[in-house]
């Protein structure tokens, strides 16, 4: 359970921008929350609290998975997967396309980025229609890791995103 102020604290931070990437959108920016060091810090240790000792390694979803995903694998002492946007990767990758809420996209990840039986907690901004988190679930799944939760600062639960993530943990610290 996220406590009422830090939930408060990360709204008055995070920006909301109309009509971005398209009409219609309401984009959550979370820049802002990364800017304030200790507001952050307090994010990192929410999602540390509640994951410490149940995860070997921590994959981020590019871009800002990669911020909060690095930060927080440090914080656990764990490795960092980063999970990128096609053709960002050298080597053997695998590769998975899925649906936006507003496009379509493809990301990767190295074939030799997890271990068999790995527990993966996975690492993003925002959680909308679930497809990210779901398509980086299946790339994990298809390495032969095991995706334990998804740790997100920003919610959308109009977007019903958990439901492409049955028997995953979702953790946000704030919803909308």
């Amino acid at each position: 359970m996220v406590n009422q102020d830090l939930e408060k604290r990360i709204k008055e931070k995070i920006r909301s921008i109309p009509d971005y990437p398209k009409k219609g959108i309401i984009f959550r920016d979370i820049i802002p929350l990364f800017h304030d060091g200790e507001l952050f810090g307090k994010c990192i240790d929410a999602f540390a609290e509640r994951f410490e000792g149940s995860v070997d390694a921590v994959a981020g979803i590019e871009a800002r998975g990669f911020i909060i995903g690095s930060a927080l694998a440090h914080r656990l002492g764990k490795g960092f997967i980063p999970i990128r946007k096609e053709g960002k990767l050298p080597g053997d990758k695998v590769k998975k396309t899925y649906s936006l809420e507003y496009s379509n996209a493809t990301i990767e990840m190295q074939r030799d980025a997890v271990e068999k039986n790995e527990r993966i907690l996975l690492a993003d901004d925002l959680i909308a229609t679930g497809g990210t988190a779901s398509a980086a679930s299946k790339l994990i799944e298809s390495l032969g890791g095991k995706v334990i939760g998804l740790a997100v600062i920003v919610e959308l639960l109009d977007l019903h995103g958990r439901k492409k993530l049955k028997g995953k943990e979702v953790f946000s610290l704030v919803k909308y």
